[in-house]
């Protein structure tokens, strides 16, 4: 049996990641709030987190879109009363990662929990696993391209980062925090670098390869596939700036 054959609903969900992740992320970098996502996704994990501790697991989606959304709904208001905005951000994601540890400190598993929702195995997702995802994804594509450029003022930013709420509520809990940063930042942050091709294009593309490369590389190497998908997009990100931008230097 191919690895294709075997994994092929994994290699489905990486798309899906990609993207839904790519069309906020390249308003992310615009906006230059890089870690707004991060933020997000930490206070996602928290829901998360809560639903482990206190119900056994249970509530998880709703637990997550509420952490998710007051974190979104925190950045929205901090971006018309903040004056060093990306500074509150940063701080709104310290908290949320102290918050994670705390909540789960006490716990027999606590490590194990926190290194999963920071990064979690995407390489068994099941037929099933993808149902959710590829509903409420096609569904906040929908909504962001049919009403985003449409609105302006606070109920644009309500708009945008509602979305984003309502996405990392479930990628967080199907990739990890992590995961969903590099989704969010690189592939946009590569399409941005270049002009031969429309941006968000380039950037699932490019999104695609890196992830489904780093899951196929983590599987024949035995290495955790959402680590190893941080790991490789990280240093893709990293390796196309210094390139590009040398490559605008000498010309």
């Amino acid at each position: 049996m191919s690895i294709i054959t075997l994994f092929y609903p994994a290699f489905i969900l990486a798309i899906l990641l990609v993207f839904i992740h790519a069309i906020f992320g390249l308003e992310i970098i615009k906006r230059g709030v890089i870690f707004t996502d991060l933020a997000i996704g930490q206070f996602a994990a928290i829901g998360v987190a809560v639903s482990l501790l206190f119900f056994e697991g249970n509530y998880a989606f709703i637990l997550t879109f509420v952490f998710a959304l007051l974190g979104a709904l925190l950045i929205t208001f901090a971006t018309y009363r903040v004056q060093y905005i990306e500074a509150f951000i940063g701080m709104l994601y310290a908290l949320g990662a102290s918050a994670i540890i705390v909540l789960l400190s006490n716990t027999s598993q606590g490590t194990e929990l926190f290194n999963k929702l920071q990064a979690s195995d995407i390489l068994f997702t099941t037929v099933a696993d993808l149902k959710e995802p590829l509903f409420l994804y096609t569904l906040v594509a929908v909504l962001f391209f049919s009403l985003y450029s449409r609105l302006t003022g606070v109920y644009k930013e309500m708009l945008f980062f509602g979305l984003l709420a309502l996405t990392v509520t479930s990628s967080v809990q199907l990739a990890g925090v992590l995961v969903v940063f590099v989704l969010l930042i690189v592939p946009a942050f590569l399409a941005l670098l270049q002009s031969r091709f429309y941006p968000l294009s380039f950037a699932w593309i490019i999104g695609s390869i890196i992830i489904i490369f780093a899951m196929i590389f983590s599987y024949h190497f035995d290495l955790p596939t959402g680590y190893t998908i941080v790991f490789l997009a990280s240093l893709v990100g990293i390796l196309g700036s210094l390139i590009v931008g040398k490559y605008h230097r000498t010309k």
